[in-house]
């Protein structure tokens, strides 16, 4: 608020005072209690003294500040007048204005009672008159109203003499709720006096009225009235006090035949599709979904659609409210019988387009019947059924996943013949491996249009379907392992550091199949693995519905891990089996023949012809499934020349220290101290996926096995030059075979040792006879192979 309106207020209040002291005092006291207590200088307030309010100005200011504020006062002194004055004049003016408008009010009133007293007598007046006619025209209105209530009762009268013919015309026009309105507008007259007045009217509308009921029957019953005038009827029957229970039943039970025998027709016209699936084109699976999903009436001759069963679900829902129970269980029923026959579908080989379209025709209906009976939670049982469906469809692509590679692999034959340009192995393993990564990236493509479709049903289950490919994935992979495993005859693999060869059913297992699982499991380690991890990095990341707790559903290093493993295990397996089977001709070759009364060698003995023939058909396999090794060793010359020079030289230099046995047996003994200072060499080192290692493996295995059946005879002079022979002959055969000719030369001398050891005359065959027999068998295998050849 400004100085000035606050000036104003305070001025107006002292001039209105009568008592400053009291009044005007209390007033300036009550209205200043709130604020701070004003000071004695303050010259607005009542406490005002002009001495001290003087003394401080003259201590505050100067000459010309007093003479300032002397002006400054002057004129707010002469302004403070001019306002009062003013308010002096307008209040003035006030009074005057009030003063006028009292003495024209009274002036008004004067007359105004005259008139009051003037309409009072004539409204006196208008009351008498009014009553003088209403008591004259009383009897007359009595009368008037009696003839009215005998009109209204001969109306009612007539009407009920009229009612069997006015429901004759309604049940000629199918007026039924006008035939029920008149009937219901009537039973209180009938109940009072059908007995008596009206009884051949009562019995006449009664016949009428039920023929009206039979006639609402019958069309409640049939199928070709429209659902509105079916529920009309219903609430008709029900206005008549109808027992509409029974007829409740009936009808659910209509309905629950006329639904079993849809599904019944379904099933058998499912089934048809399905025995006809395996004959039909791919173009044809689109008709025999739609044939699957179509429902029809018990004659085959309409198509029913969901549409027109929701409308009667409708129906009966507003017909008896009571009955959803009962309509749940139906639909239910209905619907569970089709995804039943997607289930069995899926059992059969199919593709993703025709599971999605055979669940979205079904989600379609189950969202068109939703909306009629949304208390059957339709969606959420479809989601149950449609997580169960493709669930099964993700197993069952697996399955004949396996059953593809398994198959693949069975076409194989033992042994390709020599020569063919065609290998059957070869042909197995590329078969095998275009099955398992394509098959695996087909299906990749196949769940991707899973996860691409934009069915609202299917986009709830996005995270669970990447989790069941991961888990698909992982399972098929194990389960690949344990069918390698079950094809192989579940042998049993030998240490590849010991010379005892455990038991393997030969006869029963294909070699060449281990061998080509072996390669198979690597291929699935170092170049399937990784590219099928690619594929679900790129389009089935996420998941995570099973919970991180289970860990994740695809583990790429665990199955690398159990295929690296598998690998080597068959890869084993395969050289064990081989070594067996040659060590089986190895043990006939000693065991058979009487050592000590063997006879001078002739000739190369033929075990050493069947040898070489094992060890080629290894040598076949071989190159049909691994590749060659990265380094190849320089191979010796196959002239006879050079290699019989210095077998020769090599026996003649030794010649003159076997004049006797006595000398045999002491550089024999010699020998023996030599290998004592000499430095131990490695035999058996880590098979590795190449011809020469496993080749190599073989023949190293086969050798040990030799000089251990060799270990077990006892041998006269003829018996040890016979393995001498035989030996120095398969030398240069061998190292063909291998990569490491010094092992082999090791093992060699091992088995000349240990006949050497074994013989009771260990005297070897000169150097010319030796020579000359090794040639003539080299001949022989020559002009063998050129007559195989020309034949």
């Amino acid at each position: 608020m400004d100085e000035k309106a606050k000036r104003t207020r305070e001025l107006l209040a002292s001039f209105y005072s009568t008592d400053h002291s009291a009044g005007g005092g209390a007033g300036v006291g009550s209205a200043a209690s709130p604020r701070k207590m004003a000071s004695p200088d303050s010259i607005n307030s009542p406490s005002f003294d002009p001495d001290v309010y003087m003394s401080l100005l003259v201590q505050k200011l100067n000459l010309e500040g007093l003479l300032q504020k002397h002006v400054e006062m002057a004129a707010e002194i002469k302004n403070l007048d001019t306002d009062l004055q003013m308010l002096v004049y307008e209040n003035y003016n006030k009074f005057i204005n009030a003063t006028d408008t009292i003495k024209r009010m009274k002036n008004n009133i004067v007359g105004m009672e005259a008139n009051m007293e003037q309409l009072l007598a004539k409204i006196t007046s208008v009351q008498s008159k009014s009553d003088l006619v209403n008591t004259s025209l009383f009897e007359k209105r009595e009368h008037i109203e009696k003839l009215h209530r005998t009109r209204n009762l001969l109306r009612k009268v007539q009407f009920i003499y009229d009612l069997p013919t006015r429901l004759a015309k309604c049940i000629k026009a199918e007026a039924y709720a006008d035939a029920v309105r008149f009937f219901i507008g009537s039973k209180p007259i009938f109940e009072a006096y059908g007995d008596s007045s009206f009884q051949d009217c009562k019995r006449a509308s009664e016949e009428a009225i039920d023929l009206v009921i039979k006639n609402l029957e019958a069309k409640i019953y049939s199928d070709s009235e429209p659902i509105e005038a079916r529920a009309e009827a219903v609430v008709l029957l029900k206005q008549l006090n109808f027992p509409v229970d029974s007829l409740k039943t009936k009808l659910l039970e209509k309905l629950e035949d006329y639904l079993m025998t849809l599904q019944d027709e379904h099933k058998e016209t499912g089934a048809s599709a399905l025995d006809t699936l395996e004959t039909s084109e791919p173009s044809d699976i689109g008709k025999l979904s739609d044939t699957i999903l179509s429902l029809k009436t018990p004659t085959g001759t309409h198509m029913v659609s969901v549409g027109e069963i929701s409308k009667i679900i409708r129906a009966y829902l507003i017909i008896f409210p009571d009955s959803e129970r009962r309509l749940i269980e139906l639909i239910q029923e209905l619907f569970t019988k089709r995804y039943g026959i997607i289930e069995r579908r899926v059992k059969e080989r199919m593709t993703s387009a025709d599971i999605l379209k055979m669940i979205r025709v079904i989600w379609e209906d189950v969202t068109l019947m939703d909306e009629v009976l949304a208390e059957a939670a339709l969606p959420a049982f479809s989601l149950e059924a449609a997580r169960s469906i493709i669930r099964q469809f993700i197993s069952t692509s697996f399955s004949h996943l396996l059953l593809e590679v398994s198959e693949a692999l069975t076409k194989s034959q033992p042994m390709p013949k020599k020569g063919s340009e065609e290998s059957s192995l070869q042909n197995a393993l590329e078969g095998s491996k275009k099955v398992v990564i394509q098959g695996s990236l087909d299906l990749l493509l196949e769940f991707r249009q899973l996860l691409d479709d934009n069915l609202e049903l299917l986009a709830k289950l996005r995270d669970l379907i990447v989790d069941w490919v991961q888990e698909g994935f992982q399972g098929f992979f194990q389960k690949l392992d344990e069918r390698f495993l079950a094809l192989c005859g579940k042998g049993y693999i030998a240490n590849p550091d010991s010379s005892v060869i455990d038991a393997i059913q030969v006869d029963k297992v294909q070699t060449g199949l281990v061998l080509v699982l072996a390669q198979l499991s690597v291929f699935i380690e170092q170049i399937a693995i990784p590219r099928i991890m690619e594929e679900i990095a790129a389009s089935f990341s996420g998941g995570g519905a099973r919970g991180y707790e289970h860990g994740p559903a695809f583990v790429p290093g665990e199955i690398c891990r159990i295929f690296r493993s598998a690998g080597e295990r068959f890869l084993l397996l395969y050289i064990n089996m081989k070594t067996q089977k040659i060590s089986i001709l190895l043990k006939k070759r000693f065991t058979t023949p009487n050592w000590i009364k063997h006879k001078e060698p002739r000739e190369v003995h033929m075990f050493v012809d069947l040898l070489l023939q094992e060890l080629e058909a290894v040598g076949i396999e071989v190159r049909q499934i691994l590749p060659q090794g990265l380094v190849r060793r320089h191979r010796h010359s196959d002239s006879t020349g050079s290699t019989n020079s210095s077998r020769s030289n090599a026996t003649r230099e030794d010649k003159l220290t076997r004049t006797n046995t006595q000398r045999v047996r002491s550089q024999f003994l010699e020998s023996h101290l030599a290998k004592l200072f000499e430095q131990k060499m490695e035999i058996f080192t880590k098979v590795q996926y190449t011809q020469e290692s496993v080749i190599s493996t073989i023949i190293k295995f086969c050798l040990k096995s030799l000089q251990e059946f060799v270990r077990l005879q006892t041998f006269n002079r003829s018996g040890f030059q016979q393995i001498q022979l035989d030996i120095e002959f398969l030398k240069n055969p061998l190292k063909e075979f291998v990569d490491d000719d010094a092992a082999i030369d090791f093992l060699l001398k091992e088995v000349i040792g240990a006949a050497h050891e074994r013989c009771l005359d260990p005297i070897p065959l000169e150097a010319p006879i030796l020579d000359k027999l090794i040639s003539t068998k080299i001949s022989k295998s020559r002009e063998e192979s050129q007559s195989s050849s020309l034949a």
